[in-house]
C-alpha cells in the first residue's frame, strides 16, 4: 500500500514547548522599527524636493499673516484758550425791563454769580445811537420796529467783568426767544415774547468791545478790586 505523500496537512508539528512561535517579521523590535520608519516617512515626505512645492503652495498649509495695523501719529491735544478774569461784556436792560421794575433783580443775577460791575448808567440814547448799535441788523425787516421799541424809554447800560463774562452772561440772560429759555434764566423767568425780551447781551468778545466803546467813554469804566474776589476765584 502506498503511503500518502507528505503535505502541509500531514506534517507533524514539531514540539515548541507549548509556545507559538512568532514570525521573524513580527518580532517586537522589527514592529517598532517599521512604525518609526512609517512615522518619519509621513512627516518628512512633504519636504522631499518632489513634494515640497505642492506642500508649500497648498492653501491648507499656508498660515495667514496677521493684519498690519497702521498706527496713526497721535495729534497734539487742541489748545484751550485761557479764560481771563477781566473779560468784559455789555449788558443792557431794555425799556420793557426798566418799566416793569426789573433793574434790581437783573443786577442781582450778575452780582450773585460773582461778576463785578464796572460801569452803569440810565440813558435815553436816541434813534441814531440805536441804529449804530443794531447796524448788523439793518437789512432785516424788523429793524425799524426794533429801533423804535428801544427808543421808547430809558435803558440801563452796564459793563460786567469776570471769568468768561460774555458766554456766561448770555447764559444768565437765556435764549433770545423767551419761550425757549430755561427756567432760572432772566428771560425764562421774566418774559414771554421775543419783542419784549427784557435785556440785551453781547454775543462775542469782539462785539462786547465794540458795544462798550459805543455806550461808554473810557473814563466811565471803573477799575477797582472787589473784596469778594478771593472768595470767587481760587
Amino acid at each position: 500500500m502506498l503511503e500518502p505523500a507528505p503535505g502541509p496537512q500531514n506534517r507533524q508539528r514539531e514540539p515548541t514547548g507549548g509556545r507559538r512561535q512568532t514570525p521573524p517579521f513580527l518580532s517586537s523590535g522589527t514592529t517598532w522599527s517599521i512604525l518609526v520608519a512609517a512615522v518619519l516617512f509621513y512627516l518628512l515626505l512633504p519636504y522631499h524636493p518632489i513634494f515640497s512645492q505642492f506642500h508649500k503652495d497648498s492653501p491648507s498649509n499656508q498660515i495667514p499673516s496677521p493684519p498690519t495695523i497702521l498706527r496713526q501719529p497721535l495729534s497734539p491735544a487742541p489748545k484751550t484758550a485761557k479764560m481771563s478774569k477781566t473779560e468784559q461784556t455789555f449788558i443792557a436792560i431794555k425799556p420793557d425791563g426798566v418799566q416793569r421794575g426789573l433793574v434790581g433783580p437783573i443786577i442781582s443775577r450778575f452780582e450773585n454769580r460773582g461778576f463785578k460791575l464796572v460801569a452803569l448808567k440810565l440813558v435815553s440814547p436816541g434813534k441814531e445811537h440805536l441804529e449804530k448799535h443794531y447796524a448788523d441788523l439793518s437789512s432785516k425787516p424788523f429793524f425799524a420796529g426794533l429801533v423804535n421799541y428801544m427808543n421808547s424809554g430809558p435803558i440801563v447800560a452796564m459793563v460786567w467783568e469776570g471769568l468768561d463774562a460774555v458766554k456766561t452772561g448770555r447764559t444768565i440772560l437765556g435764549a433770545t426767544n423767551p419761550l425757549a429759555s430755561a427756567p432760572g434764566t432772566i428771560r425764562g423767568d421774566y418774559s414771554l415774547s421775543v419783542g419784549r425780551n427784557v435785556c440785551h447781551g453781547s454775543d462775542s468778545v469782539e462785539s462786547a468791545q465794540k458795544e462798550i466803546a459805543l455806550w461808554f467813554k473810557p473814563e466811565e469804566l471803573i477799575s477797582w478790586k472787589s473784596a469778594q474776589e478771593a472768595w470767587v476765584f481760587e
